[in-house]
This record gives structure tokens, sequence and C-alpha cells, in this order.
């Protein structure tokens, strides 16, 4: 039986945590967690309503589409406590102990402190309510199961607060929370298996994005690939205002910079370059040599892939490929575009870009598309002639490499 006390204490407990909850110094907090997670980029439709879910996520394995964050009491997570939030972020499970799939990133999230899973919980619970119903999953049986992802848990998740490394600094290991949690920059720099898990052992090695056909580089130390040349100003820059000296980001980093990395704090984002500049070597992209094949290949393109570039690229990039830094960004050593995928060259050509408007680049030069100007064979020609010329060590891209990548989407 409750005592008069006990009520009033209980009543004074959820008066406090209602007003922890509202406190703005919280709710600020918690946008900016927020942001750091890219919540943005999969619960709100572009150009739609804020966290109102519903954007379609296209899989290998059939069509998800993101659940309603808002405070709506009916579609949202409104009716969820910080707890069954915070049970959520760290286990991947919903509030009814449904299994969430991984495109989710759960194995990432469940890094995130209680202290800052409610401070984004209480931002979440700050913005307007979105009465827009949730979407169903249009998943391939057996896809559709979800009884199988015990199986993909069992073997790509394990649940657990980041620990931080005694051994380490806290810059560094703000960096290492914010890369292995919030940031969840495994989900695309690690490469994908058929299984849609990735491996511990290839972490940061890089990997092709399914569907959306975009190659993530490596983020290790590796110098062929990697970070290993890169100074702490480059990644940086690179991360926080979309363009750097050793280039500029598109597709779909090009997002992610525009809507989470740019509104970090300047500390924030050294931490994680300090910390991406500590990923040990491992095997990753290796740029090798050349058949005799493939160097027959070259010089058969490459007349054809210089004529163009002369043509249409070197007013940008130089007649060296040495770019006109900050905007137009080097070619010649440019990693990602020797790496054994030209993917990331070839839908430059194709589709062209501009790098993300953000506070420190508000006015971004673009790159104009040359589909509709180019057949497949100039396109590889062009690509070609990039890949292996001034010192560049990439091999040749075919036609068909070309055509394959004319229908990819554009994000």
């Amino acid at each position: 039986m409750f005592s008069f006390r006990t009520l009033l204490l209980l009543c004074m407990f959820v008066v406090a945590s209602n007003a922890q909850a509202a406190d703005p110094s919280v709710i600020a907090r918690g946008e900016y967690l927020a942001r750091a997670g890219d919540c943005i980029a999969c619960h709100t439709v572009p150009a739609g309503k804020l966290f109102g879910g519903g954007r379609p996520m296209e899989t290998p394995f059939g069509t998800l589409y993101t659940p309603n964050i808002s405070s709506d009491k009916e579609s949202g997570i409104g009716k969820w406590s910080s707890a069954e939030f915070y049970n959520m972020m760290h286990t991947g499970k919903s509030r009814t102990g449904e299994l969430l799939y991984p495109a989710m990133p759960f194995a990432s999230y469940t890094k995130v402190t209680r202290t800052d899973s409610d401070a984004i919980y209480a931002y979440l619970l700050s913005t307007p309510p979105i009465a827009q119903p949730n979407r169903a999953h249009e998943l391939r049986f057996p896809f559709n199961q979800r009884s199988l992802l015990y199986g993909w848990r069992a073997l790509y998740f394990r649940a657990g607060e980041y620990q931080p490394d005694s051994t380490q600094s806290v810059e560094w290991n703000r960096g290492a929370y914010l890369v292995e949690g919030l940031g969840h920059c495994t989900m695309c720099h690690t490469a994908i298996n058929a299984l849609g898990g990735n491996s511990a052992s290839k972490r940061f090695e890089g990997g092709l994005i399914p569907i959306q056909n975009w190659y993530a580089p490596s983020l290790t130390s590796n110098k062929e690939a990697g970070l290993g040349d890169w100074t702490i100003e480059d990644i940086s820059d690179l991360l926080q205002a979309g363009v750097s000296n050793r280039g500029a980001v598109y597709g779909p980093m090009a997002e992610v910079v525009y809507d989470s990395f740019q509104y970090l704090s300047d500390e924030d984002i050294r931490s994680v370059a300090v910390y991406l500049k500590t990923l040990p070597s491992r095997a990753g992209e290796k740029i090798t040599p050349p058949t005799p094949a493939l160097a027959e290949e070259k010089n058969t393109m490459s007349p054809l892939g210089k004529k163009i570039y002369d043509a249409q690229c070197a007013v940008c990039h130089a007649t060296q490929g040495e770019g006109k830094l900050p905007h137009f960004p080097p070619l010649a050593a440019n990693q990602s575009i020797q790496m054994t995928s030209s993917v990331n060259p070839i839908r430059m050509v194709l589709n062209g870009g501009y790098a993300p408007g953000t506070k420190k680049n508000p006015m971004p030069y673009g790159m104009p598309p040359f589909a509709q100007s180019l057949s497949d064979v100039e396109v590889a020609a062009v690509v070609t002639y990039i890949r292996t010329a001034w010192g560049n060590h990439g091999t040749p891209v075919s036609a068909k490499d070309v055509n394959v990548l004319r229908s990819a989407p554009l994000y």
C-alpha cells in the first residue's frame, strides 16, 4: 500500500524526470548528437517532414522503409520512455521486443552512452509530431522472416557501450567514440558480405556499397588506398567543409557531410581525424601493376582518352592533372582514382556532381555530367587515361564497366 510520502516522492521523481527531459541544454545537446548520428538522413524523406520516416532503403534483400521517429504518440516515439529508447539503441530491439533489421546501425549505436542516448531522446521528443503511419517493409522471402536475424546477430552483433582506451588520449577516445558509435562509419567503409554483415578483420578497409554502387574508400593508414599520407588538417577539411587539398566528397558521403559532419565542432572533427590516422594498415586495396593485356588495352585507349581530357577536363583539372585547389581536386597521384575499383571515377564522369554546400564552403564548384555527350567507349577511354596518366597506377576500364553504371542510382 502506497503511503502519502511514497506517492509524493514518486510524483516529485516524475516531475524531475520530465523537467530534465525538457531542459533546453539537454535538448540542444541531443540535437547535436542526432546530427553526429546523421539521423535525419534516413528518417526524413528528401523535402519531407522532419523525422517522419518513410524513406525507402533499397537492399539486396528488398526494400526497407525507415520508421517515424518524431514525437507523434501514434506513429512516432511519443509514447516511448527514455529507457525504451536506450534499449533500442543498445540492443537493436524495438519497444515491443521485435528485432530490428541491421540497416538501422544498432551494431554501432550500441556503443552510445546512456547519457547521450537520453539527450537524443529528449531532442526527438521536442520535435513536431508527424502523424505519418509507418510503412511495411517489402522484403523477399525468406528475408522477411525476422527469426533469421537471430543468426545475423550471433555472427555480427555484440552489445556494449564504448569503453575508453586508457592508453590513448582523451582526444583519441572521443574520435573513436564518434567513429565507431554515432558516426557508424563501418557501415559503408567496411565491405558488406552476402549476408549483409561485415567482418571485423576487414574494418575500415573500404568496400562497394550495395545497390547504391559507390565505392567507400579505405580509411586505414594504408598509403596506397587509405589515409596514410593525409594530414590531420586535410581529413578535417574534407569531413567538415566537404573539400580539402586532397579532394572533395561526392555521392553518399556528400550527404553525410551536408547533414551531419559540417555541424560538428572543430574539436570533434579533429578528434575523428586523429583517430582515423591511427587505424592500422592492413591488406585492403592494393594497387598492382597492370598485366601485359591491360597494358596493351591502356595503350589502345589512351590516345582517345587524352583527346577527350584535353578538350573537356583540363580547363579545371589542369593539363597534368594537378588540379586547381581548392575547388578542382588533383587527379595526378589521387588515390581514389587509382584504386582497384573504378566505380567512383566512372560515376563522376557520367553523372558529375557538386560537393555539398557547407558553412565552410557555402558555394561549392561542381562538375558537369557527361553521360549525355560521351559514349560508353569515350567515357571508358577518358577514365582509363586519368587512371594511368601522370604516374598513376590504375588499370584500364571497359565500355561494359561504364554501361553497367549508367543506370545506377545517383545516391
